[in-house]
C-alpha cells in the first residue's frame, strides 16, 4: 500500500496555547455545556451582528437560549438583547437597521410568535403575531411595513377560525387513527399529516390582521404541495421582491411520489396581495434558497439536477435575470467549480459571490465573480471551518460575518478579511473553557488504497499524548454518507471526548465523502459499502505503519447512521476488529427499504427496487453473512428513529443473541436518529468507553 502522509499545521497553533501539563483531559461537561453560539445575522449597514447563544444544561428546564448583539467592526463586546428562558430564532432586520424581528413563545403563547423589537431605543419586544398555528420564518418587506412570515394550516382553511374550528374537530374525535392514501407517511422522528406551510403577510399597524396569500389557491390544492422539506418540517425559503410587491418562493406539487422518484422543488412567485403563484423554473432541476443581489437585478438560488439517476449532486450556484417579474437567462456562474455550496452572499455593490464549500475536512471561503467566471479559493484555511456566511447588502464596503470553529475551538462569530486572509473574532463565549483542556488540532494525512485512491483522514489525539508510547485505535466512521469529517467542535460524537480514555480516533473520509468533488462522493453508488468498507480498514493499517504510536493489534471500529452500516459490514466481512459500535446501523437492507422515511434513494444506491434482487442487494446487505459474525459488539439507537428504524438494530440485536456473540444493546426511548438529550448523551458516551475498555485496555 502506498502511504503519503501530510501534517497540516498543529505546530502552529501549539505556539498559540498553553503547554498540555497546565490543562487536564476533556470530560463529557466540557462539551456539552460550552456556550452554543448560532449563526450571524448581521444589520443590512454592517454595523451591528445579531446572533443566538445557547446556555446549555443537561436538565432541558434549567437551560436557556437568548439573542446577543455585537458591533460588526468588534469596538464592543457583545451585549445581552433577550433575558428569558424560552429561545429565540429566525432572527431578521427591519432595512433601516433599527429592528429585528424574531420568533420565541413567550408567557401566554401556546405556540411560537414573531415579536419585534428595536434595537436602537432599545425596550420590551412586542408580539406581532397572534395566529393560532402560529409562526416561523419573518422577513421584512423593502419599506419596513409588513412582515412576511410561514404558518402551518389545516388544507382548506381560509382563515385562522377554521384553523381552531379543525383543531377542535380533530381533538374531539372518538377514534385515534392516522389515515393514508400516499407516501411518505414519516419523516425523522415523526408521522405526516395533512397539514401545510403557507405564507403570510402581516401588517406591522397595530390590530392589522394577517393574511394568507397562499389560502385558496389551486397550488396548495395539488396533491403533493409543500415545501422544501427538512427534518422538523417543510420550508418555502420566501423572500421578497425587491420592489416588495410579490413573494418569491421555493415549493412542490411532487410530495407524492416520493416513492418512486426524486422530489423537484422549484422557484414560485405570488403577489403580496394574494393571487395564484406562478412557477417560475424549469423541470430538470431542484432549487432551493433564493437571494437577490443587493441592486435587484439578479437572483441566485442554489440548484442541483434531478434526471440523471443519482443519488447525489453537487448544490451549485443558478443565476437569473430578474425582469417584469421573471426569470430569465437561468446560467451557472461557476460551472467548473467541483464543491458544493454551504452557504454564499454577495457583495453590496452586487459584482461578487462569496461562497463557503466543504474541501479536504475543512469549510473554506470562495469567492466567484457575479457575472460568472472560475470559483477562486480566498485564501487557504490549515485550521477549522468557516460556516453560515452572512455579507450585509446595504454596508460601505464589504463585510464578511460567519461562525468559525474548529475542532479545539467551540464556533464563535467572525467578521472575514478575505484579501488579508485571516478573520477577526467578534466574540470568545468559550475562549477560556476551551484553553483549560488538553486537546491538541487534528492532523491530517492522505493515504492511496489499493484501488490507486487517495483517501484524506485526520487523526485525534488522546490526552497526556507521549510519542514514545503505544495507543490504541478507534476508528469512528462517518454517517451519510455524503457528509465529511471535517475539522469542527462536534457535539454529538465529540472527537476529543472518544480520544479521552487513551485512543488514537481515526477519521477516515472514504469513497462517497463529500468535500472532494462530485464523481468522488457518486463513486459510492451501486457499491454502498464494499469500496468504503476496504478503505476504512486500509485506513488504520495506514495509521499503523505510519504512526510509531499506533498500536495496530488494538482495533475498535464504530460509527453512527451509516457509519452505524459500515461498523455492521465490518462484522459481516472481517475479523481485525476486536469490538465494534453501531448507533442506528442498519443489518438488512431489504428490510430498511421498506421501514425507513427514505426509501427511493436507497433503491437509486442499489440499482434498482429490491424486488429486483441485482448483484447489490444479494451481495452488498450485512444481513446475508450472518454466519460470519464473531466480533463482539455494542448496538445503540433512539426509538424514534424513523430513518433507521428501530427494527433494524432489533433484527442484527436477534441474531447476535442467535448466535452468542458477546454483545450489549441501548435503547433510547425519548430519541430520535441522534441523541440529544443531555443525560442520555452522557450515559452513551459511558457506555461507549466501558465497551472499548473491556476490548482494547
Amino acid at each position: 500500500m502506498a502511504f503519503v502522509a501530510a501534517l497540516i499545521a498543529p505546530a502552529r497553533l501549539s505556539a498559540q496555547t498553553p503547554p498540555a501539563a497546565a490543562k487536564r483531559p476533556i470530560t463529557h461537561e466540557d462539551v456539552w455545556l460550552m456556550k452554543r453560539v448560532g449563526a450571524p445575522v448581521p444589520s443590512p449597514d454592517g454595523l451591528f451582528v445579531v446572533f443566538s447563544v445557547v446556555d446549555p444544561a443537561y436538565d432541558p428546564k434549567d437551560q436557556s437560549s437568548d439573542l446577543w448583539l455585537v458591533r460588526g467592526d468588534g469596538s464592543a463586546p457583545p451585549r445581552q438583547l433577550t433575558f428569558t428562558k424560552a429561545a429565540e430564532s429566525d432572527v431578521t432586520w427591519s432595512p433601516d437597521s433599527r429592528r429585528i424581528a424574531f420568533v420565541t413563545k413567550r408567557e401566554g403563547d401556546e405556540v411560537n410568535q414573531v415579536y419585534l423589537l428595536d434595537v436602537v431605543e432599545g425596550g420590551e419586544a412586542r408580539r406581532v403575531t397572534s395566529l393560532s398555528t402560529g409562526a416561523s420564518a419573518p422577513r421584512f418587506s423593502p419599506d419596513g411595513k409588513t412582515l412576511l412570515f410561514s404558518s402551518v394550516v389545516f388544507p382548506g382553511a381560509l382563515t385562522d377560525a377554521d384553523n381552531q374550528r379543525i383543531a377542535a374537530e380533530r381533538k374531539n374525535r372518538k377514534y385515534k387513527a392516522r389515515v393514508y392514501d400516499g407516501y411518505p407517511i414519516r419523516r425523522w422522528d415523526h408521522w405526516l399529516d395533512d397539514t401545510q406551510t403557507h405564507l403570510f403577510v402581516q401588517p406591522l399597524e397595530k390590530g392589522a390582521p394577517a393574511r394568507d396569500v397562499l389560502a385558496g389557491t389551486k397550488l396548495v390544492a395539488e396533491p403533493g404541495f409543500g415545501g422544501r422539506a427538512t427534518n422538523a418540517a417543510d420550508t418555502l425559503d420566501a423572500i421578497w421582491t425587491p420592489d416588495g410587491a410579490a413573494i418569491v418562493f421555493t415549493a412542490t406539487t411532487e410530495h407524492k411520489q416520493a416513492a418512486y422518484a426524486p422530489v423537484e422543488t422549484h422557484l414560485y412567485v405570488v403577489s403580496a396581495q394574494g393571487g395564484e403563484p406562478r412557477r417560475l423554473t424549469s423541470p430538470g432541476h431542484t432549487y432551493s434558497r433564493p437571494l437577490f443581489a443587493p441592486d435587484g437585478k439578479r437572483l441566485y438560488a442554489l440548484c442541483s439536477p434531478t434526471t440523471d439517476g443519482k443519488v447525489y449532486h453537487l448544490d451549485r450556484l443558478a443565476r437569473f435575470d430578474w425582469q417584469n417579474g421573471q426569470l430569465v437567462n437561468e446560467s451557472r456562474p461557476a460551472e467548473g467549480f467541483d464543491r458544493s455550496v454551504e452557504s454564499f452572499g454577495l457583495t453590496p455593490d452586487s459584482q461578487t459571490v462569496y461562497v463557503t464549500a466543504e474541501e479536504a475536512g475543512h469549510e473554506k471561503l470562495f469567492r466567484i465573480p457575479a457575472r460568472g467566471g472560475p470559483a477562486q479559493l480566498a485564501f487557504e484555511v490549515k485550521l477549522g471551518c468557516y460556516t453560515n456566511l452572512s455579507i450585509p447588502p446595504q454596508a460601505a464596503s464589504p463585510l464578511l460575518f460567519a461562525n468559525w470553529e474548529s475542532a479545539v475551538n467551540p464556533a464563535e462569530i467572525v467578521r472575514i478579511d478575505p484579501d488579508a486572509g485571516r478573520h477577526v473574532a467578534l466574540t470568545s463565549f468559550n475562549v477560556a473553557a476551551a484553553a483549560q483542556i488538553d486537546w491538541q488540532p487534528l492532523e491530517h494525512f492522505w493515504f492511496t488504497s489499493r484501488a490507486g485512491k487517495r483517501i484524506h483522514n485526520m487523526l485525534v489525539l488522546p490526552p497526556n499524548f507521549d510519542p514514545k508510547r503505544r495507543y490504541p485505535i478507534f476508528t469512528f466512521i462517518h454517517g451519510g454518507p455524503h457528509t465529511m469529517f471535517r475539522d469542527q467542535f462536534f457535539l454529538r460524537w465529540n472527537y476529543h471526548l472518544l480520544a479521552q480514555p487513551g485512543y488514537l480516533v481515526l477519521l477516515t473520509n472514504y469513497t462517497g465523502s463529500t468535500g472532494f468533488g462530485e464523481a468522488f462522493a457518486q463513486a459510492i453508488q451501486g457499491d454502498p459499502f464494499g469500496t468504503c468498507g476496504s478503505e476504512i480498514t486500509e485506513a488504520v493499517d495506514a495509521v499503523a505503519k505510519a504512526f510509531p504510536y499506533a498500536d495496530g493489534e488494538r482495533v475498535a471500529a464504530g460509527g453512527a447512521s451509516y457509519g452505524g452500516h459500515l461498523a455492521n459490514w465490518l462484522q459481516a466481512t472481517t475479523t481485525r476488529y476486536k469490538c465494534l459500535i453501531s448507533h442506528a446501523g442498519l443489518i438488512n437492507s431489504e428490510s430498511q427499504y421498506g421501514t425507513s422515511d427514505t426509501s427511493y434513494f436507497r433503491e437509486l444506491a442499489n440499482g434498482g427496487p429490491v424486488w429486483e434482487q441485482n448483484e447489490t442487494w444479494r451481495k452488498q446487505n450485512p444481513i446475508r453473512y450472518a454466519a460470519n459474525f464473531q466480533t463482539p459488539i455494542l448496538l445503540t439507537i433512539g426509538e424514534n428513529d424513523f430513518r433507521v428504524p428501530l427494527n433494524q438494530t432489533l433484527e442484527n440485536w436477534t441474531i447476535l443473541q442467535r448466535r452468542r456473540i458477546p454483545s450489549r444493546l441501548i435503547v433510547f426511548p425519548e430519541a430520535n436518529h441522534w441523541i440529544l438529550r443531555g443525560e442520555d448523551n452522557r450515559y452513551l458516551f459511558q457506555e461507549v468507553h466501558a465497551w472499548l475498555a473491556k476490548y482494547l485496555r
